[in-house]
C-alpha cells in the first residue's frame, strides 16, 4: 500500500522492536542494510519505515542491554528473536552486511542460509530460496 492510499492514516501498524545500548548505529545499520528510511532517530528509540504495507522496525536503548550468544549454551544470554532477510545474491550481501558492521557467525546450520551478528550483537539470517 502507498501514501496514496492511505497507508499513514492506517492504524493497523505492525512491527519488531530490538533492543540495544547504541540505538544511533543500530537503527542506521539497518537503514542501509534495507534501504529502510528512518522515521525518528533520538538518543531512546529510533524507528526504520520498511516502506510497505504497515510494517516497521524499531530500536530502543536499553541500558542493561546484554548481547544474546549464537548459538546459547546454558546459560547464556539467549537471543529473543532474529530478523530474516531473503536475498538474490547470498555471498554479495554477506559481504555488504559485514562492510556495514556486521559479524559473520562462525556457526552456520544451513547451506543456503548466512547467520550474521548485527552491531549490538542480535543474530539475523541473510538467505536464498532453496532451487
Amino acid at each position: 500500500m502507498d501514501e496514496t492510499n492511505g497507508r499513514w492514516q492506517r492504524h493497523d501498524w505492525w512491527g519488531v522492536v530490538l533492543d540495544t545500548d547504541d540505538v544511533a548505529t543500530l537503527t542506521r545499520f539497518y537503514s542501509e542494510l534495507r534501504q529502510w528510511r528512518i522515521l525518528a532517530l533520538d538518543e531512546s528509540d529510533g524507528t526504520l519505515d520498511a516502506g510497505e504495507g504497515v510494517a516497521y522496525l524499531s530500536i530502543q536503548h536499553n541500558p542493561h542491554y546484554r548481547r544474546p550468544m549464537w548459538p546459547a549454551g546454558s546459560g547464556d544470554q539467549q537471543m529473543m528473536l532474529h530478523l530474516d532477510f531473503e536475498v538474490t545474491d547470498l555471498n554479495a550481501e554477506v559481504e555488504r552486511a559485514v562492510s556495514l558492521g556486521a559479524r559473520l557467525a562462525q556457526y552456520q546450520p544451513q547451506e543456503n542460509v548466512r547467520v550474521l551478528l548485527d552491531p549490538s550483537g542480535h543474530p539475523f539470517c541473510l538467505y536464498i530460496s532453496a532451487p
